[in-house]
């Protein structure tokens, strides 16, 4: 007898799923069961992850930054699919350029905040109505394990993180009676491009970085997405304004193991 998708019948998105852990979810979700919606704006990657999945896909051009671009993405999904039940604000950049904080310009400041946190104020903002439509749903937001004990040279990131931590936990309180779950995953160090370009400008913390967790290795993307997926499914039913930590122990590592 074949298993029944976590996410059977459902119709999800997430953005900045054209690669890295966005692309992870994506698939995984797809696996288990749900229409999915890309959105980036790395269309000729995000396109190929479309094409890899399927009929059950669908690409969308997406600046998260932008409110119009999120509502028309939020709309897509409808338009395409009939529904949206689940999103995933995954979608990131700028991170303050990878610099002590008095270094960090003004510019990549606000890109870090525009994408990192603006970017999932709009994705929940148009997202809910179109749930709350369908009779509810979950959305999951993409923090960080740093963002509890503070991060070297990603100040703009962890302060942007952080305020998606305080908008998950605002929007969990608000809409929970009306059937919409919002939680969070926080990951530590990925294998993902992102971190590479970190360890290409600070080749010195590579093996800094690893040591920090208590698992002495970076975590891989379909790690991450199996609790975001897990999230996003009715096996978490009673599940909201939760904060689940996926970080290979980054937050216990002791120096004296």
């Amino acid at each position: 007898m074949n298993r029944a998708g976590l996410l059977d019948g459902k119709v999800g998105m997430v953005t900045g799923a054209a690669q890295g852990l966005g692309e992870a979810i994506a698939d995984l979700a797809a696996r288990e069961g749900s229409r999915v919606v890309i959105a980036d704006v790395r269309d000729e990657l995000g396109e190929a992850v479309a094409r890899r999945i399927g009929s059950e896909a669908l690409y969308v051009h997406c600046d998260v930054s932008d409110g119009a671009q999120v509502e028309a993405a939020v709309n897509a999904a409808v338009q395409r699919f009939g529904r949206l039940d689940w999103l995933c604000n995954n979608a990131v950049g700028g991170a303050g350029g990878f610099a002590a904080l008095v270094d960090i310009d003004e510019a990549s400041w606000q890109r870090t905040v525009d994408v990192c946190m603006k970017g999932v104020f709009l994705g929940m903002k148009y997202a809910i109505p179109a749930m709350l439509a369908g009779g509810g749903g979950a959305i999951v937001n993409i923090t960080t394990s740093g963002l509890f004990k503070g991060e070297a040279m990603l100040g703009a990131y962890v302060a942007a993180k952080g305020g998606v931590h305080a908008l998950t936990m605002a929007a969990a309180s608000e809409y929970a009676a009306r059937g919409v779950r919002v939680n969070s995953v926080a990951p530590a160090g990925m294998e993902t491009r992102a971190i590479q370009r970190y360890f290409e400008k600070f080749p010195e913390f590579r093996d800094k970085t690893i040591a920090t967790h208590a698992m002495r290795r970076l975590g891989r993307p379909e790690e991450v997405a199996e609790p975001v997926v897990w999230l996003a499914s009715d096996r978490a039913s009673f599940v909201t304004g939760a904060c689940l930590v996926c970080d290979g122990g980054n937050l216990v590592n002791s120096h004296l193991l």
